[in-house]
C-alpha cells in the first residue's frame, strides 16, 4: 500500500512539472490576476453559502427547541447572515479594485 501511495505521489509531481518545461515568454499574455480573481470569488461565494446554510440550520433547530426565544434567535441570525455575506461583498470590492 505504501508503494502505491509513493507511486501516485511521484506521478502527481511529474504532472505538475510538465508546465514548467513549456515554452516560455509572454506570447499569450494570460491575465493571471483575472483568473485568480474568479477563483477567489468562487471560493468566497461557496464558503459564504456553506456558512449561511449552517447558520440557518442552527437557527431553525434552535427555534424548534425553544420557540419562546424567537426574537433573540432572529436577531442573532440576521446579524450573523449579514456578517457572512459581507465576506463575499468585500471579496467582490477587492476584485473590482484589483482587476483592470
Amino acid at each position: 500500500m505504501r508503494r502505491l501511495s509513493n507511486l501516485f505521489m511521484a506521478l502527481s509531481f511529474l504532472c505538475f512539472a510538465v508546465p514548467a518545461f513549456a515554452q516560455g515568454g509572454e506570447a499569450a499574455g494570460t491575465n493571471w490576476v483575472a483568473i485568480t480573481a474568479g477563483f477567489s470569488m468562487a471560493l468566497a461565494s461557496g464558503l459564504c453559502a456553506l456558512g449561511q446554510a449552517k447558520a440557518t440550520a442552527s437557527a431553525a433547530e434552535a427555534l424548534g427547541r425553544n420557540p419562546a426565544a424567537r426574537p433573540g434567535i432572529q436577531l442573532a441570525l440576521i446579524l450573523g447572515l449579514a456578517l457572512i455575506e459581507s465576506l463575499a461583498l468585500y471579496t467582490l470590492v477587492i476584485i473590482f479594485a484589483k482587476v483592470k
